[in-house]
């Protein structure tokens, strides 16, 4: 019996466009009157996902910024913050190496720590309200979030090896298309929050369904009982799926949604 669906956005659940199928909506509200809880599960932030699913926001539950900010049932679960000290080492790793370029967020800025023509844009980078920095926030602001742009053209795995080796004691560096690699606290994840979410509603693992395309997705991948993987996925993830589905653009998570709710049904 399945009484959690969680799913990745960008690669995932949004189509290569950034835009989320308006059936995606109707499918939530009806799992939920199943009994089923739907997440979103997301490097976005709490407040971009909920305009997202505007028509539906409170009727779902979420694991936003990496695991860093957590909702269930309309309760924040849990708000991690990035050590003051540990943005600081992050920061001097990413100056030492001119290819590294760092962003810092909190819930509702963007913070950029070089010349903004040095990061390249991507759907799932959202930079709102972007200010341009030459050292870390001051202590009294709470980061939330935190990515590097890699502006090579050569294996981006290259650099999380370096990252990895610098600073892997404090962080954990997962790679975001070629381009971007997502960084959190290494006791945070995506599988940290979903599993507040699941203790919250009293849900085991091998009752949960979770989708996913990237490197991101993988702890929460591994921590459910049902990983399902995206055609479009990066290959070592189709290694621990249980279940390869069809790809974004062929909206193959909604096909999924509407095969349970068949099943419910």
């Amino acid at each position: 019996m399945i009484r959690l669906i969680a799913a990745d956005m960008d690669g995932t659940l949004l189509d290569d466009r950034g835009r989320l199928p308006e059936e995606t909506f109707g499918l939530v509200s009806a799992l939920r009157r199943h009994g089923v809880i739907f997440v979103a599960s997301s490097g976005r932030r709490y407040r971009t996902l909920r305009e997202f699913f505007a028509p539906v926001a409170d009727q779902m539950d979420y694991v936003a910024a990496l695991g860093s900010q957590v909702y269930a049932d309309g309760h924040l679960l849990d708000r991690e913050v990035f050590s003051t000290m540990d943005i600081g080492r992050l920061f001097r790793v990413c100056q030492a190496l001119d290819c590294l370029h760092l962003v810092l967020y909190d819930e509702r800025r963007t913070y950029l720590l070089d010349d903004q023509s040095r990061y390249v844009r991507e759907l799932d980078k959202d930079l709102p309200r972007a200010e341009r920095l030459f050292d870390p926030p001051s202590p009294d602001v709470s980061i939330i979030k935190a990515a590097v742009c890699y502006d090579r053209h050569e294996d981006i795995m290259d650099m999380v090896y370096i990252l990895e080796r610098e600073l892997g004691d404090r962080f954990s560096f997962m790679p975001s298309g070629s381009t971007w690699i997502d960084v959190t606290p290494s006791q945070v994840s995506k599988a940290t929050g979903l599993e507040q979410v699941m203790r919250y509603w009293g849900i085991d693992p091998q009752e949960v369904v979770a989708f996913g395309d990237s490197m991101n997705d993988y702890a929460m991948l591994r921590f459910v009982g049902h990983p399902y993987v995206m055609g479009n996925a990066r290959p070592a993830l189709k290694q621990i799926a249980c279940r390869v589905v069809g790809t974004n653009e062929e909206h193959a998570v909604q096909r999924e949604m509407r095969r349970l709710l068949e099943d419910l049904s």
